[in-house]
């Protein structure tokens, strides 16, 4: 039922907003610019949450691809163009995925059926530190931003969908990875505690990598919408 949440909460939050936005413009809701950030909490939810309900990684993932497809079949329904770089993101969603579900994974060896709560602790974190970044880009500080995973997949995701492919965003698709590898390792040898130490170690260097070499800004989430109301003020302005 909790990963069903992580799933189904994106796509609530990305039909309210749309429609939020068709009652006060008739210009099109640039929906491709918060892509990435909408894209990374979804595949977190049901990926992290998946794999801890479930103990396995397999599920996780899977439930995260389910996710991350239904979430872009969604978007496409709701307006958003073509994608520009299919292949693209859909390596950055698999890579995204699998290191959200190891995360899971590592929860539920770690603390047995309590692992989804964790995971949910977690995702509510990060999430709300992702949602304040991008409301407020200059709200938060650059190291804090990347330090976290949840910010390297809504980067890497949103090069993909806005950008010139994820692989722009090399350094936030290599920290997804590294992070992975880690933890799974950690849950491979759980209950041993040494490897908690290549877990964070590689955790921090990963992401001093993101924070000395970023990919592409986000897409300042005040401009994308002020930006096309402008332009619809405008249009009616001289129709008239």
């Amino acid at each position: 039922m909790a990963a069903l949440v992580g799933m189904a909460a994106p796509a609530l939050a990305m039909v309210l907003i749309v429609n939020a936005h068709a009652r006060i413009s008739s210009a099109p809701f640039p929906l491709a610019q918060f892509g990435g950030p909408i894209l990374a909490v979804g595949l977190m939810g049901a990926g992290m949450i998946g794999a801890a309900a479930a103990s396995r990684l397999g599920v996780g993932i899977l439930l995260a691809l389910l996710t991350g497809a239904g979430l872009v079949g969604l978007a496409r329904v709701l307006g958003m163009p073509p994608l520009p770089n299919p292949v693209s993101l859909g390596l950055a969603v698999v890579i995204a995925s699998t290191s959200f579900a190891a995360r899971g994974a590592l929860f539920a060896r770690s603390a047995s059926d309590k692992g989804w709560w964790i995971a949910l602790l977690v995702i509510a974190g990060e999430v709300s530190i992702v949602l304040t970044a991008l409301a407020a880009p200059e709200a938060l500080p650059d190291w804090l931003l990347a330090l976290l995973p949840a910010q390297w997949a809504s980067v890497a995701i949103q090069t993909a969908l806005t950008g010139p492919g994820a692989l722009a965003a090399g350094s936030a698709m290599l920290a997804l990875a590294g992070t992975a590898a880690a933890t799974l390792l950690v849950a491979w040898l759980w209950p041993q505690r040494w490897p908690y130490l290549v877990m964070f170690t590689a955790w921090l260097a990963l992401s001093a990598l993101v924070l000395h070499q970023p990919g592409p800004p986000l897409p300042r989430a005040d401009s994308a919408i002020v930006e096309p109301l402008h332009a619809g003020s405008l249009a009616s302005m001289r129709s008239a």
